[in-house]
């Protein structure tokens, strides 16, 4: 196979990022302790989410927005600044969180480097996804860095024209099938699915599992000996 580009999505597949906001969003749902039950917090949050995406895009900022708007959804009132002053404080401290990369990857990436063009394709908010990348070590290892608002089959095109021969010699890797390798497929490219232990709810799809491109690994240290395969 005469691969020319290498795709990596970068939250939850180069690093821990998902358990972040979980973990935050638990922080959240107690603070609200009193006023809704869990399973109504959880279900206004997604909501808010899911409505706010198209004015916020993903990330931390994104995310903190949407619990302020669910509290004052919930506690009207009767919410105190003091909650919101606390759910500040969860977003800054989100922004500032260490970066701990998943196991394997920069061996995997150095594996590959000078191979194939090595890109990171990333939603999120600009300045955290450079700020995670440079705290991370791994930027010296990538020839180009996408950090887009939202991930379609044109948006594969256009990355894989830029740091490659195309789509259809390219390969995306990543944790999320409705992000990372359904869209990749549609613009022709490889897509290869690492699952992550927790997925948010919104990037929920279907695995394509009779495409001929389409491939699942266990973990990132696997990538180079199916590449050798293929």
């Amino acid at each position: 196979m005469d691969l020319t580009a290498l795709g990596f999505d970068a939250d939850d597949t180069l690093w821990h990022n998902e358990s972040l906001f979980r973990l935050t969003h638990d922080r959240f749902a107690a603070l609200l302790d009193g006023h809704a039950d869990r399973t109504d917090i959880d279900a206004k949050m997604l909501e808010a989410e899911t409505r706010n995406l198209a004015f916020y895009g993903y990330g931390v900022k994104g995310f903190t927005l949407s619990m302020i708007e669910t509290a004052t959804e919930i506690c009207g009132d009767a919410l105190p600044a003091s909650a919101i002053q606390n759910i500040l404080s969860f977003g800054r401290e989100m922004l500032t969180h260490p970066v701990d990369c998943l196991p394997g990857v920069a061996d995997t990436l150095q594996a590959l480097a000078g191979r194939y063009a090595l890109i990171v394709i990333t939603k999120g908010d600009l300045f955290d996804q450079e700020r995670k990348l440079a705290q991370s070590g791994l930027g010296d290892l990538f020839d180009g860095v996408e950090i887009v608002s939202e991930k379609t089959a044109a948006t594969y095109r256009g990355a894989f024209a830029r740091h490659g021969a195309g789509a259809d010699r390219a390969m995306m890797i990543g944790n999320s099938l409705k992000s990372d390798v359904n869209p990749a497929l549609e613009a022709g490219a490889w897509g290869v699915h690492i699952p992550y232990h927790v997925t948010w709810a919104l990037e929920h799809a279907d695995a394509p599992e009779a495409h001929p491109k389409f491939r699942r690994l266990s973990r990132l240290a696997e990538l180079p000996a199916l590449i050798n395969a293929l």
